[in-house]
């Protein structure tokens, strides 16, 4: 290129009396890429623009010689180019507008400013490519005089600025509506406070540093009203949960601080303070700041902060509706729910040497109906405070429901003895001192993973059979107590099944005058046929009703059956006999069981005296007036009552006078003590004291002649035993019965 194409160019050169170095004021800059093959062109364009200021910003060049050059360095410094005053014509003719193509539509960047300058005359780029590739001019390079220059670096960078703007809003909606989505999935305080911070941050280009601050010491389970910081990034993620004056920066404390007294937004060059507040739910968010942050900025930083104040506002009621839903109300430990997830955690489970424990405050109940609710209230707090202050936090506490509470940790710090020394001195409950007992209950756990409400069913188990426990207050758990409490829900499921399903069947079993052997009466027998034929015995499954409860209504069908079959036996001939069922403490704790005895008499229109209700002295022992009550009124309605297996329940002779009783059984523990030329002193004892008081007496599990014989000898009335009959089911009842008629 030769002089005469710069003719114009009067004022290419710098004034003789311009001096850079005098100008102390630092500048931004204006990134500018020449991309020419003409060094000289590099040269004349630098002079030419180096001293202008656009908006407050000097001039930066970039120089690339060649297209690939050019795209390197458009790799390198992407949209941080402003302009690109671009040759057409290089290596290659077209050199230039693969450098164009390349931006817009491999890198897709859409800011940069491009002018296109071409040295031949005549040469221009087709209409199309000026509008698909978005350039912004195209001169000769001798229509480029230093003021068409400079209007043409002007307007472009007018126009690159409101481009950046414009993409920056946009970008700054996007991660605005992005942020708020992501945030309220968010489901702690903590991550929440922890995404506001890196989105402000990336929001304004900064790096991820700073803090949210609150005064939400319910939050944190804290009973202060203090800043806490609720979540942070960078260097300050290490103050989580802790008071602000942790962080041991003045400058910091008295930002948050005003900003929160204030309740607006505080920015200053070195940070800026953000105010959330949201229905009362208000926060302050503290940001490092490298630069100042411009109008634009700010607006962002309004926006943003009005889309995700609705977020703070939810998380904080889901943190709190959490607590709720995890933490204990009174206590402030975790709840179950809390346990149940804290024995969940894989971490729990790496040492041979955990160990989970409850521990159940024995007769809570009495302190509450004795000294009132308020004192218990006092006294579960007392003992979380205890548990918190006797074992550290490598031991999690949890208050489980009730007066239980649970521990999880290492068994050498939860033995025995380590937890009833915790519990050896009174607690102090409001204005009493209360001294309190436990019961203990312990499962180890191994490196075997297990869900938390596995742990926590065995832990149970563990903690019943502690209460069962006379000679100490604990119990460990082991696979045996499952395997049989297991086998008891299955027999239980079993039974509730057979039952509704009409499955079970009532024997009977007669019982004899002694002197004539004439049936007087029989006794009702339940059995339950089992799978294979088979029947289960009485002993098994019995005590699984009456744990259920499953006996009241097994014993009202019982009650039934009896007064049907009395009424088959009225119709039969043998209106004479009587049968008697055994009747269960539960029965008699049920309010309708004496409406139940009259109305299945009533329904088959029997004789009361043929129904006899047979007790035995545990019965009578276990809830003395309720029974005493019950058979006054059924003996007055007309039915008759026998005491069973008298002798083994040591019961009070007070006890026995006060019943309405018809007739005493004497055990078959006491029968079969009967040998020849031996004398059973207790049965002899029982039917002289039957006899005294004017009662029947009837002798069980008489198997042998000599047993009968000597029991009649004793003046024992009746007898029932394999001797006379075996239990057997109606059907085949009556032809016995028939038979031994005929005899």
């Amino acid at each position: 290129m030769s002089q005469t194409d710069y003719e114009n160019d009067e004022l290419v050169f710098l004034a003789e009396d311009s001096h850079d170095e005098l100008d102390t004021k630092v500048y931004k800059v204006w990134n500018v890429l020449i991309v020419d093959d003409d060094e000289e062109i590099h040269t004349v364009t630098r002079l030419a623009l180096s001293d202008l200021i656009v908006h407050d910003r000097k001039l930066n060049f970039l120089h690339a010689y060649s297209a690939e050059q050019a795209k390197a360095t458009l790799d390198e410094y992407g949209r941080e180019i402003a302009i690109i005053l671009l040759d057409v014509v290089m290596e290659t003719d077209d050199a230039g507008f693969n450098v164009v193509k390349h931006l817009r539509e491999e890198l897709e960047l859409s800011e940069p400013r491009i002018i296109l300058r071409t040295g031949q005359p005549g040469y221009a780029p087709e209409e199309h490519i000026i509008k698909t590739y978005d350039i912004n001019d195209y001169k000769t390079k001798t229509e480029l005089t230093r003021g068409k220059l400079l209007t043409a670096i002007i307007s472009s960078i007018r126009s690159y600025q409101q481009i950046l703007t414009i993409n920056q809003s946009r970008l700054g909606l996007q991660k605005i509506i992005a942020s708020a989505a992501n945030l309220l999935e968010e489901h702690s305080v903590k991550g929440f406070c922890e995404g506001v911070v890196t989105q402000i941050s990336s929001l304004m280009g900064l790096d991820a540093e700073g803090l949210v601050c609150a005064r939400a010491g319910s939050v944190l389970d804290r009973e202060d009203d203090g800043v806490y910081v609720l979540g942070a990034a960078g260097d300050f993620a290490n103050f989580i949960n802790e008071p602000i004056t942790e962080i041991h920066d003045e400058n910091i404390v008295e930002h948050v601080n005003r900003c929160l007294r204030v309740k607006s937004h505080i920015f200053e060059p070195s940070c800026s303070v953000l105010y959330i507040n949201s229905s009362g739910f208000e926060a302050a968010v503290y940001v490092n700041m490298s630069r100042e942050l411009s109008k634009i900025d700010k607006q962002l930083l309004e926006v943003f902060l009005s889309s995700i104040s609705v977020g703070y506002e939810n998380v904080y009621l889901f943190h709190e509706l959490r607590n709720a839903a995890f933490r204990d109300w009174l206590t402030r430990l975790p709840n179950r729910n809390e346990f149940i997830n804290m024995l969940d955690k894989p971490h729990l489970y790496e040492a041979d040497n955990a160990c989970v424990v409850l521990v159940d405050i024995n007769h809570f109940s009495d302190i509450n109906d004795g000294l009132g609710q308020e004192a218990g209230n006092e006294l579960l707090k007392a003992v979380a405070q205890r548990l918190l202050s006797e074992f550290d936090d490598k031991v999690k506490k949890s208050r489980i429901g009730g007066d239980v509470f649970g521990l999880i940790g290492d068994e050498r710090e939860l033995s025995p003895g380590r937890i009833n020394d915790v519990f050896r001195s009174s607690f102090r409950a409001g204005d009493h001192t209360i001294p309190i007992n436990i019961t203990i209950g312990l499962y180890k756990l191994g490196k075997e993973r297990q869900s938390g409400i596995e742990v926590l069913k065995r832990i149970n188990i563990a903690l019943n059979r502690a209460k069962k426990n006379i000679a100490e207050n604990f119990e460990y758990f082991a696979p045996e107590i499952e395997e049989k409490t297991t086998w008891q829900l299955n027999m239980i499921r079993r039974l509730r099944n057979d039952f509704a399903d009409r499955k079970l069947e009532l024997w009977f079993q007669p019982q004899v005058d002694l002197v004539s052997e004439n049936v007087v009466g029989m006794e009702g027998l339940l059995r339950w046929p089992d799978t294979d034929g088979s029947y289960i015995s009485p002993a098994v499954f019995v005590p699984l009703a009456e744990y259920s409860g499953l006996i009241v209504d097994i014993g009202e069908w019982v009650l039934e059956e009896s007064c049907r079959r009395i009424q088959d036996l009225n119709e039969a001939g043998f209106g004479h006999l009587r049968v008697a069922v055994n009747i269960s403490i539960l029965q008699f704790r049920d309010r309708l069981f004496i409406d139940k005895v009259k109305a299945a008499i009533e329904r088959f229109k029997c004789d009361p005296s043929r129904l006899e209700l047979e007790i035995t002295e545990s019965v009578v022992m276990d809830e003395p007036q309720i029974v005493i009550d019950a058979l006054r009124s059924l003996k007055e309605y007309g039915v008759a009552i026998a005491i069973d297996d008298f002798g083994t329940g040591f019961s009070s002779m007070s006890y026995l006078q006060k019943l309405p009783l018809d007739r005493l059984k004497v055990d078959r523990s006491f029968v079969n003590d009967i040998t020849p030329g031996k004398s059973a002193v207790i049965a002899e004892t029982i039917v002289t004291l039957g006899n005294k008081l004017g009662l029947l007496t009837i002798a069980e599990g008489v198997e042998k002649r000599e047993q009968a014989s000597y029991m009649l000898k004793l003046g024992c009335d009746e007898a029932q035993g394999f001797l006379f009959a075996r239990p057997m089911p109606f059907s085949e009842l009556m032809p016995f019965l028939n038979e031994r008629a005929r005899e």
